[in-house]
């Protein structure tokens, strides 16, 4: 996949109950969630938004991996990016590794423990897993990272991906909400501190819905909870993040109707 370094490429959520999870996303967000078509995926979901473009993974967790959504990162060369993980003080937990007919992956975390993933998709055309220019339903439109500390965060992903501060919202003793530039002139998210607001340090996503109540009211119906909002967000959305059944955070936005 040709998109710059550091553009969110793929979510992926690792849960210990696949079916559940599988009801109520497509319910939440909805996702169409089938078996993947490729033999050897071993159980893989894909998770395909209304417009036919796959967005995300749901896979069952088996021992020590980690529970909960996580984000790839799109890496023009996933080996070169991994040893620069390791020289800025991040770690490699899953080093270069191919998956046929997919692309080459990573898995590594910054140098406050925040997981990610790195990834070069085989595939010639650009991922639409994440779109900002239009409200494409069930796509993501916006990351998230709440860390200890930010400034340490921020300098780790500008010398990463050439990220850079672009202003940012006071949000009085949590702290500051600092936006995100990306190298292709794209805003694609934001870094907040853990420690002031209280959230788990963590990248979080957020999911474009048609309507944020009934999103929200989805997810309670189907017995998760509301964490945060909706609240009023630039440009007339709103926002909201939610726990599904078994603990996973995931951020919404949409239209208040």
């Amino acid at each position: 996949m040709p998109n710059v370094d550091g553009c969110p490429i793929w979510f992926e959520l690792i849960t210990d109950d696949g079916e559940s999870a599988k009801e109520f996303y497509r319910n939440l967000v909805g996702w169409t969630i089938a078996p993947s078509a490729l033999d050897d995926h071993h159980g893989y979901m894909i998770a395909t938004a209304a417009d036919g473009d796959a967005v995300a993974g749901v896979m069952k967790a088996q021992g020590e991996m980690p529970r909960g959504w996580l984000v790839y990162f799109g890496a023009h060369d996933v080996d070169a990016l991994a040893e620069k993980v390791k020289s800025l003080g991040g770690s490699i937990h899953v080093p270069p590794t191919d998956i046929p007919q997919v692309g080459r992956f990573a898995y590594v975390s910054d140098p406050q423990g925040v997981g990610f993933y790195l990834m070069r998709g085989n595939s010639p055309e650009h991922s639409r897993a994440f779109v900002q220019d239009c409200k494409l339903q069930g796509h993501g439109s916006w990351i998230e990272l709440a860390t200890p500390d930010p400034d340490k965060a921020l300098e780790f992903y500008g010398q990463l991906f050439g990220w850079t501060r672009e202003g940012g919202m006071p949000m009085g003793d949590m702290g500051e909400y600092t936006f995100l530039g990306g190298t292709d002139g794209s805003r694609p998210g934001a870094v907040m501190s853990s420690k002031t607001t209280g959230t788990p340090a963590r990248w979080n996503w957020y999911a474009q819905v048609p309507d944020i109540d009934a999103a929200v009211a989805a997810a309670k119906d189907g017995g998760g909870q509301l964490l945060q909002g909706p609240d009023q967000i630039p440009g007339g959305d709103f926002s909201a993040n939610v726990r599904d059944a078994q603990g996973n955070q995931l951020g919404l936005v949409g239209a208040r109707k």
